[in-house]
């Protein structure tokens, strides 16, 4: 029984980057072997085990044959006799296919440390056309890298076309695209995986009626970058970031709704459909405007949505001759919104009003506090 070190554990140190989680390949031994040594199976389709103490995961070498359509068409075989080379061979790039044993040695079959030198994302075998989400996968690994010089082989590109021009991709569930474009969005250039789906003709058969145009992919990479000193421009905002201006879809819920994407983004991408006029504007807006606008995000139940529509705006006008401008006004707009929301009803009731006038009276003194706020001068 031999263990070995694989994977993204293996290529991240190469890079100099943090290794995040480690995963493992053991040739030469059976389930029982594993149970015996106190693993815990937990793979359905294929033997995976946890370690007893450090809970990472262990899996048999194990080859895979084409027997359908789609990402789960395959037949997994796992045995003693399965060697390391055949188990690295069934991986999707060469990058990926490098394992470390005990002593640090790395056994590289296919050339996956030259195409770390030579910064290049290339496919191990031709066997990498039977499944589809590594056309997913390879275009968040070239997000991912692209910071670092990496591109696409050649041959690589072509063979991600073709996959994409047999109408393959449609097999993939919108849990899974969902996954690998979620996880894109982490990258320092989530814009490349929706480019490189373009480019080669799939984009739209995984992200069908999803329409980007290169201002909304410039947005989502200003975005990215922007996070970067912004912390709380989370993910869902980035996201979000796609719908400032032109929408890339008509029916935003529902395209959301068909790829399974959580809630939470897509509350963030309607909060920016919505408001986009808000957000491309660099004047400092009425006060009947952003009462409107602060009715339109719920801000008197939900005060939260204003800070992230205010850093979408921060973000539209970021590295412009208006940013300060617009930092300034949004400081603005959030005292004015606090004072606002101080406005006190049980006063309002105590002064006789109640029923649709007590309503009507909130409403408009609340629009009074909006508007003396918005001519103090910072």
């Amino acid at each position: 029984m031999q263990t070995y070190l694989v994977g993204g554990a293996v290529r991240d140190k190469l890079l100099g980057l943090a290794v995040k989680e480690r995963d493992w390949v053991v040739v030469g031994a059976t389930p029982q072997q594993m149970l015996d040594q106190g693993f815990q199976q937990v793979g359905k389709d294929f033997p995976v085990f946890l370690h007893p103490l450090t809970r990472e995961e262990y899996a048999l070498a194990r080859t895979e044959r084409k027997n359908g359509k789609g990402y789960k068409g395959f037949d997994v075989f796992a045995s003693p006799d399965v060697t390391l080379e055949d188990d690295l061979v069934r991986r999707d790039l060469t990058i990926n296919a490098i394992a470390e044993d005990e002593h640090g040695q790395l056994i590289d079959p296919y050339g996956g440390q030259r195409d770390i030198e030579q910064k290049k994302l290339r496919h191990v075998s031709p066997a990498f056309q039977e499944d589809p989400l590594r056309v997913l996968r390879v275009a968040r690994f070239a997000a991912r890298f692209k910071h670092l010089g990496f591109t696409i082989a050649d041959e690589t590109h072509e063979l991600l076309a073709k996959i994409a021009h047999s109408g393959e991709l449609g097999a993939l569930t919108p849990e899974r695209v969902w996954l690998e474009w979620e996880k894109s969005l982490g990258t320092c250039n989530p814009d490349v995986f929706l480019s490189i789906l373009a480019d080669i003709g799939g984009l739209n058969q995984v992200l069908k009626q999803f329409k980007a145009k290169s201002s909304n992919l410039n947005r989502l990479h200003k975005a990215a970058q922007f996070s970067a000193s912004h912390t709380e421009l989370t993910k869902p905002l980035i996201f979000a970031s796609l719908f400032i201006g032109e929408s890339p879809v008509e029916n935003i819920p529902g395209f959301c709704k068909v790829l399974a994407i959580p809630n939470e983004y897509r509350d963030a991408a309607v909060l920016a459909e919505r408001n986009s006029d808000f957000i491309l504007s660099t004047k400092l807006p009425s006060a009947e405007q952003f009462a409107e606008a602060l009715q339109s995000i719920d801000y008197w139940r939900r005060p939260e949505k204003l800070q992230q529509l205010l850093l979408l705006r921060q973000l539209e006008h970021e590295a412009t001759e208006f940013s300060e401008r617009i930092v300034k006004q949004n400081q603005q707009l959030t005292q004015a919104a606090i004072k606002a929301s101080e406005v006190s009803p049980p006063a309002l009731i105590s002064e006789g009003f109640t029923g649709k006038q007590l309503g009507l009276a909130i409403k408009e003194k609340r629009l009074e506090t909006l508007t003396h706020q918005l001519k103090q001068t910072l």
